[in-house]
């Protein structure tokens, strides 16, 4: 299935759907961040995905980014909410989502880096190296949130 991801655009298909979703802002002791290429768009993003029934924000984003990286990760603090309505995610099948996204500041505890269905590439960036990359506005927004957090989490 591929996705398109609509940002600010006013010619963007309206969402007819809202899932709730985690991802995780990883880093290293070097300050370089889990980054992984999707396999359905070929950006580079950070790990997440929706939740699924019977689990909690949390559990969510450490089986996403479990599965998508092989990392197992403890969050450390809330980044951000992040919620804009101009933020839809377009898929092959119909479904036009609505950004909803609990993202986290996390350390990685175990596990080696690896790929998955959802991920071509793995690894860890440092800011020179995200430079270069093909990534989302959005991520690279929850990155900065990420480097720039002052004790309030960011809510939109």
């Amino acid at each position: 299935m591929t996705r398109i991801e609509h940002f600010q655009n006013p010619d963007a298909p309206a969402a007819n759907s809202l899932i709730p979703a985690a991802s995780a802002v990883v880093v290293d002791p070097e300050n370089r961040v889990l980054l992984l290429k999707r396999t359905d768009n070929e950006f580079w993003t950070i790990p997440g995905g929706a939740m699924e029934p019977g689990e909690t924000i949390k559990q969510t984003m450490i089986r996403e980014t479990r599965e998508e990286t092989g990392i197992e990760v403890r969050p450390l603090f809330l980044v951000g909410i992040y919620s804009d309505p101009r933020h839809v995610v377009e898929y092959s099948d119909g479904e036009v989502r609505q950004q909803f996204s609990v993202c986290f500041r996390c350390e990685a505890i175990g596990g080696d880096l690896s790929t998955s269905e959802e991920s071509a590439e793995v690894g860890y960036f440092n800011e020179s190296a995200m430079l270069t990359l093909p990534i989302h506005e959005s991520i690279r927004r929850r990155i900065r949130d990420c480097f720039d957090y002052a004790g309030t989490p960011f809510i939109d």
